[in-house]
């Protein structure tokens, strides 16, 4: 084999695994073109995000897992987590177009269930409690965000079309149409009503300080009346 076939070999074997990535990864890739305003095309998001080439590594992972081949799906894991920062456990369900963003230092655990259209920023955790065994770990319904350092703990549910805010710990099941922040994580509301975030991050309220702001308002009132 001469120096050019080679070459071409290796050049016809990187546009077929491009093409197959752009074939079964379709909806990640316009998931992630569509939330992601840095990403720069078809051939940036293949070749440059790490939340994908750890979503790739999880599918054949997975599909090993299912055959009942522990140690290599295993195996492929970790080494999918040492070169994206990235920890998705083989056993864990995930639907379609799935976008992890950054990713450094996303763990999904073992029974995770997650449903379409789902947004994890980097730094979220997945997890158990450590005090369950089946099913230990959250379920995500369709269409949630989970903002950086959030932590996701236990069986629990969070019903579709959710936020999770940024670093908020939660530890109970959470409504449809909810944003949680805080910790505990606690559902926020504005004038009485849920509201939706979706990806703008600078609209989350604190619900203890709405609290605060609340008795001081009625503290003020009281002060009044009684001068």
């Amino acid at each position: 084999m001469n120096l050019f076939s080679f070459i071409f070999g290796v050049f016809a074997f990187i546009i077929a695994v491009i093409l197959w990535i752009a074939v079964f990864f379709k909806e990640e890739i316009a998931s992630t073109r569509e939330k992601d305003p840095a990403s720069r095309g078809y051939f940036h998001i293949i070749l440059c995000y790490p939340g994908l080439h750890a979503l790739i590594a999880y599918r054949i992972a997975h599909a090993l897992w299912y055959k009942k081949m522990y140690i290599v799906a295993d195996f492929i894991s970790k080494i999918a987590r040492l070169f994206t920062g990235v920890e998705i456990h083989p056993g864990a369900m995930i639907g379609t177009g799935l976008f992890i963003d950054h990713g450094m230092g996303v763990v999904i655990g073992e029974t995770t269930i997650i449903g379409e259209h789902v947004t994890l920023f980097q730094g979220v955790t997945l997890g158990g409690t450590g005090k369950e065994t089946g099913k230990r770990h959250p379920t995500l319904g369709d269409n949630i965000v989970v903002g950086a350092g959030a932590k996701v703990l236990g069986n629990i549910i969070v019903g579709s079309n959710s936020y999770i805010g940024a670093n908020a710990v939660v530890i109970n099941s959470v409504p449809r149409n909810t944003t949680v922040v805080g910790v505990p994580g606690r559902v926020t509301r504005q004038d009485g009503n849920k509201i939706d975030l979706k990806l703008d991050h600078s609209r989350v309220l604190d619900p203890v300080m709405q609290n605060i702001q609340q008795l001081s308002k009625r503290l003020e009132s009281l002060e009044k009346k009684k001068s």
